[in-house]
């Protein structure tokens, strides 16, 4: 009893500290809000302008992260939504509308009149009701130097069959954030932590929201239990019965001193459900779990597993800010509790055909190998080169057995071939080259990525590319939309600033879109090319001192030789993928 009270005095302070800090934070960023108010208020009068649904077939959307994207509740149809670009000078936030048709694989931009102003790192849901909705809640808006913030606590719903927006105002909604997540659990929407960040000041969250798709209400919940700790852009995921989710993961940053603050990658999971009342507990899963990260990309899988991709680690040293990014899968079973890593079989089709034509070759051999002398009959020795993932190179010497010893192996076993089949179709499988923040979502058990960015230094590459994965074969990445970064446009940050920025910035997505257009006729810098029946093995290894020096070039002299190899590694994979013929 005595340490249940102490369990609930606790909590309760630091409800009271965080509201605390929340008054600390709302009274700062207050002035800045009413000065981006006047910006998001000019969008949204041209926006008003329009009084007619558009629909245009169009190229895929521009470069950009933190948007949304979200299967159709009723066609093979995927619907993403804003997001934002940075050309390392000025920020663009984007409330354009695409639909995607997974058939004929084609874009349709949709111009709705009075649609939600621009954001990024907001949420969207979509559900089956009425014909199918898409609901979107928060996000943030940036000023075009990126130095100011405004987080928004507005519900939007777009009707898909009638291709309306509507602006949902009921009263009690989370106060405004973005990096916060959204899930259908029955019929509410559960929206849980995130952030609200000023110039000075920032604030994370762990609160939890449930809003009524029945009665267009929202209500904070009371919860028992030791709950998660503030945070923000973690994964969320309703259990397969509908009785609760899961939280995995997340980052959150804390102030040490005035001027020193630290952040924290969590890895842990918790499972909120209901049965009287809601309650948080701990959870202890199986399997391998996902090394660290933050800004993964997260959907929910066939048969209930959370799919999670990729991300960034953080390394933070004095006074530098360094991420290994990933392109890594893996899978939670929220059933059995376990993690799984998500590996490529290959083609199998390929497989068989490479493996009959080994054994062809093997018995040609033997019977060539007859024709010859003893001499010839020793085995040969071959040295080969291979590049692995980290930079390092290994030398490697193989034995080709004589004509007796061909003989011998052609008899192998299965379950070897197998097994260095799938390794060798492992290090040639095309896949998306390591990032943070893409759009992810599941539709008929795919899995859609598209976006996201990387950094190499200073620069960051926002990405348009766009993958496809079958989860049930989880054979290989389909490429749908490739992408060589390297054509992107990069403006280095000047000393003076134009006083018009906030004037230049008002076109919105359309302006982003025309700068990088203008971009692609620049800088046109010619890389080594590939060539005929090149494996990516053999072409980054052919290539890698062009490559290692044009990311150093990139990284600058203090960069660490092995982070400097593991660029290098990425940006020769998605020149490779995008320029030869058997990507």
């Amino acid at each position: 009893m005595g340490k249940k009270g102490k369990n609930e005095k606790k909590v309760k302070g630091a409800e009271k500290t965080a509201a605390k800090m929340e008054k600390k934070v709302s009274k700062r960023s207050k002035r800045e809000e009413e000065d981006l108010e006047a910006l998001i208020a000019e969008f949204q009068s041209m926006d008003a302008k329009k009084t007619q649904v558009v629909e245009t077939a169009c190229p895929p959307p521009s470069a950009r992260l933190s948007a949304s994207i979200c299967a159709h509740p009723e066609k093979d149809e995927l619907i993403l939504f804003g997001g934002e670009f940075f050309n390392g000078k000025k920020t663009y936030l984007y409330n354009d509308l695409f639909f995607y048709n997974i058939k004929k694989n084609s874009w349709v931009k949709s111009e709705i009149p009075n649609p939600p102003p621009p954001r990024c790192s907001h949420q969207a849901v979509a559900v089956s009701q009425g014909g199918g909705q898409l609901w979107v809640f928060g996000g943030e808006f940036a000023s075009p130097n990126g130095e100011q913030f405004y987080h928004y606590k507005d519900l939007w719903v777009l009707h898909l069959a009638t291709h309306t927006w509507e602006n949902i105002k009921a009263p009690g909604s989370p106060s405004g954030r973005s990096g916060h997540r959204m899930a259908l659990n029955r019929r509410q929407l559960l929206v849980f932590g995130g952030f609200h960040e000023s110039t000075r000041d920032f604030i994370y969250y762990n609160d939890i929201y449930s809003f009524s798709l029945d009665a267009f209400s929202w209500s904070r919940l009371s919860v028992s239990g030791v709950a998660p700790s503030p945070r923000s852009a973690c994964q969320m995921t309703s259990t397969p019965d509908g009785s609760g989710i899961i939280i995995y993961g997340g980052y959150s940053k804390q102030r040490l001193k005035k001027d020193i603050e630290k952040g924290t990658i969590h890895s842990d999971m918790f499972l909120l459900k209901q049965e009287e009342k809601w309650t948080w507990s701990r959870l202890s899963p199986s399997g391998n779990k996902p090394p660290p990260r933050s800004g993964f990309s997260m959907a929910v899988g066939p048969a209930g597993r959370a799919v999670l991709f990729g991300g960034v680690c953080d390394e933070e040293e004095e006074e530098t800010l360094e991420g290994d990014f990933y392109n890594d899968l893996y899978l939670y079973d929220t059933v059995k509790n376990r993690w799984y890593p998500g590996k490529l079989r290959g083609n199998k089709t390929e497989k068989k055909k490479r493996r009959r034509g080994k054994k062809n070759e093997a018995e040609g051999d033997v019977a060539d190998k007859e024709k010859e002398d003893d001499a010839s009959k020793g085995p040969t020795e071959v040295i080969k080169e291979i590049v692995t993932e980290d930079g390092t190179v290994m030398t490697i010497k193989e034995i080709i057995p004589g004509a007796q010893e061909a003989e011998e192996a052609i008899d192998y076993d299965e379950e070897e071939e197998d097994e260095e089949e799938e390794e060798e179709d492992a290090s040639a499988l095309v896949e998306p080259c390591p990032r943070s923040s893409a759009m992810a979502t599941v539709r008929q058990g795919k899995l859609f990525l598209y976006g996201g960015m990387f950094e190499v230094g200073s620069r960051q590459f926002t990405l348009n590319d766009f993958y496809c994965l079958d989860l049930h074969k989880m054979d290989q990445w389909e490429v749908l939309v490739g992408m060589d970064p390297k054509t992107q446009e990069w403006l280095e940050e000047s000393e003076s600033e134009d006083d018009n920025e906030e004037e230049e910035a008002a076109g919105g997505a359309e302006g982003g879109e025309e700068e990088e257009e203008e971009s692609d006729d620049t800088d046109e810098d010619e890389h080594p090319a590939t060539k005929d029946g090149e494996t990516l093995i053999d072409y980054q290894a052919r290539t890698e001192h062009y490559w290692v020096g044009l990311a150093r070039t990139n990284m600058g002299a203090d960069a660490k030789d092995k982070k400097v190899a593991k660029v290098a590694l990425a940006m020769a994979k998605v020149f490779y993928e995008d320029n030869s013929e058997g990507a």
